[in-house]
C-alpha cells in the first residue's frame, strides 16, 4: 500500500557531455574566425618583412655593434611590458572592433615614418612607438578570438594563429633581406603599411557583439532619508587603478591560472636568453660555423610548428596544465642536452653539435605544449568582462620575461659560462614544475548535493 505523504523521486540532472575539441580546419570553417586568421597572416608577415629589413640596415648599412641590434627588440618589447597592465583596462572598456581596426590603422601610419628613418635612434622611436598601439591590439584580438570561437574549439583557434605566425617568421626573413638587396628596404616598410591597412579592413568586415563592462553608476534605494547612502563608481585614475587591481587579483588567487602563465613567462626567459646566446655558444663553445647556428635557429621553429601539429593531432584529450607539465618538461630537457653535449666526435659526427641541434629542436617542440594550452586555459577561466585586462598582464609579464632573458644571458654568461646558463635554466624550470605540482594543481569540481 503505498503512503499518500511520501515525496516524489527528484530527478538528478545528467551532465551534458563534453563536445569533442573541434580541429582546425573545422575552427577555420568559422567566417569571424577565418577573417581573423586572414588579417593575423597579412600584418604578421609585413611586420617581419619590416623588422628584417630594420636588422639589414642596421647591420650592413649603418654598421650597428650587436648591443644595439638587441635594442631593436627591446624598444619593440618594451613599451608592451610596461603599458600592458594598464591597456587591458581600456580594452575591456572600449568596442572591441573598434579597438582592432584603429591600431592597425594607426600602425599603418607609424611604419610609414620607417621611411624617413636614417639614424638607429629614429628606427628605435619608430618600431616603439608601433608597439605601444601593438598592447592594444593584442589583448583585443584574445576578447574577439574567445567571443566568435566554441570553448571546445580554443585550443585549435589558437595553434591556428600561433602556426601562422611562426611560419611567416620563418619565411619573412629571407623575403625580407632578398627585397632589400635586390630593391630597397623601404618597400619593406610600405609592404607592411599596405599590411595593416589590409588586416583593419578584414576586421571591419567582422560582426562582433560582445558586451562591455558597464560603466553606469549604481545607487541603490535608501531605507530612509537618513541612512541614505549613495554608491557612486570610481572614475579617472582612481577607475582604472581599480580595474587592474581587480585583473591582477584575479590571476593571483586562481593557482592553476597562475601556474600556466608563470610557465609561460618561463618559457619566454628561456627563449630570451637563447636569441642571444646560442650564436655565441656556437661560435666559442663549439668552435662550428655559421651554418650550424643556421641550423639551431630553423631547428627550433621546426620544433615549434611540428608541436603544435602534434598538439592538435594526439593530445586532444589531455588536460592544459597536463600539456604544461609536458612543456616545462621538455625545455629543460633540451637546455639539459645542451649543457652537457661532449665534445667529442664519432663517425665524423661532433657529438655536442649534434646534441645542440636535438636540445634546440626539444625546445622549441616543447615551447607549443606551454604556448597553446596556457592561452587556452586564460581564454576558458577568465570571465568576459576582464578578459582584456588578464590577456594584457599576461603579455606585459611575458614580453618582461623576454627583455629579462635578453639583459641578463649577456651578463651570467660574463659571470659564467653559456653551459652553466643552461644548467641554471633547466633547474629554474624544474623548481616551477614542483611548484605547480605542489601548490598550484587546479582542484576538482565535485557536484553539490541535491537538495532533499
Amino acid at each position: 500500500m503505498s503512503d499518500a505523504n511520501a515525496t516524489p523521486t527528484e530527478a538528478i540532472p545528467i551532465p551534458s557531455p563534453v563536445p569533442d575539441p573541434l580541429s582546425m580546419r573545422e575552427v577555420l570553417a568559422i567566417a569571424p574566425l577565418r577573417r581573423l586568421w586572414y588579417a593575423q597572416t597579412v600584418s604578421v608577415f609585413g611586420d617581419f618583412m619590416a623588422l628584417f629589413a630594420v636588422i639589414t640596415v642596421m647591420t650592413f648599412t649603418l654598421h650597428a655593434t650587436p648591443q644595439q641590434i638587441t635594442g631593436i627588440q627591446i624598444a619593440y618589447l618594451l613599451p608592451i611590458a610596461i603599458l600592458g597592465v594598464i591597456s587591458g583596462v581600456f580594452v575591456d572598456r572600449w568596442p572591441v572592433k573598434t579597438t582592432l581596426v584603429a591600431s592597425d590603422y594607426v600602425r599603418a601610419l607609424l611604419c610609414l615614418l620607417l621611411l624617413g628613418a636614417h639614424h638607429i635612434w629614429e628606427y628605435y622611436a619608430v618600431m616603439a612607438s608601433i608597439s605601444v598601439f601593438s598592447s592594444f591590439f593584442a589583448p583585443a584580438q584574445g576578447v574577439a578570438i574567445r567571443s566568435v570561437v566554441p570553448m571546445h574549439g580554443l585550443r585549435s583557434a589558437n595553434s591556428l594563429m600561433q602556426q601562422a605566425f611562426f611560419i611567416l617568421r620563418i619565411v619573412g626573413g629571407p623575403v625580407a633581406v632578398f627585397v632589400v638587396h635586390a630593391f630597397t628596404a623601404k618597400w619593406n616598410y610600405l609592404v607592411d603599411s599596405a599590411s595593416f591597412i589590409a588586416s583593419g579592413t578584414l576586421i571591419a568586415s567582422i560582426a562582433l557583439n560582445i558586451p562591455r563592462k558597464s560603466t553606469v553608476a549604481v545607487t541603490p534605494k535608501p531605507e530612509s532619508v537618513n541612512s541614505a547612502v549613495v554608491v557612486k563608481e570610481k572614475t579617472g585614475i582612481a577607475r582604472i587603478l581599480e580595474d587592474m587591481k581587480e585583473g591582477i587579483s584575479f590571476i593571483f588567487h586562481h593557482a592553476a591560472l597562475l601556474f600556466v602563465i608563470l610557465a609561460l613567462a618561463a618559457g619566454m626567459f628561456v627563449m630570451g636568453c637563447f636569441g642571444p646566446l646560442i650564436a655565441v655558444f656556437v661560435r666559442d663553445s663549439l668552435k662550428a660555423s655559421s651554418g650550424v647556428f643556421s641550423v639551431c635557429s630553423a631547428s627550433i621553429g621546426i620544433g615549434l610548428f611540428l608541436g603544435m601539429m602534434a598538439i592538435n593531432a594526439v593530445a586532444k584529450k589531455l588536460k592544459n596544465t597536463t600539456l604544461v607539465y609536458f612543456g616545462l618538461g621538455g625545455i629543460a630537457a633540451g637546455t639539459l642536452v645542451m649543457a652537457i653535449g661532449p665534445h667529442i666526435t664519432v663517425a665524423h659526427v661532433p657529438i655536442d653539435i649534434a646534441f645542440t641541434i636535438i636540445g634546440c629542436f626539444a625546445i622549441g617542440f616543447a615551447c607549443a605544449g606551454i604556448i597553446i594550452p596556457s592561452q587556452t586555459m586564460i581564454q576558458q577561466e577568465t570571465p568576459q568582462a576582464m578578459l582584456g585586462r588578464v590577456g594584457s598582464t599576461v603579455m606585459s609579464l611575458i614580453f618582461s620575461a623576454q627583455i629579462a632573458g635578453l639583459l641578463l644571458s649577456g651578463v651570467l654568461a660574463n659571470y659564467t659560462s653559456i653551459r652553466r646558463v643552461f644548467i641554471l635554466c633547466t633547474i629554474m624550470l624544474a623548481l616551477l614544475m614542483l611548484a605547480g605540482k605542489l601548490w598550484m594543481e587546479p582542484k576538482e569540481h565535485t557536484p553539490a548535493p541535491a537538495a532533499a
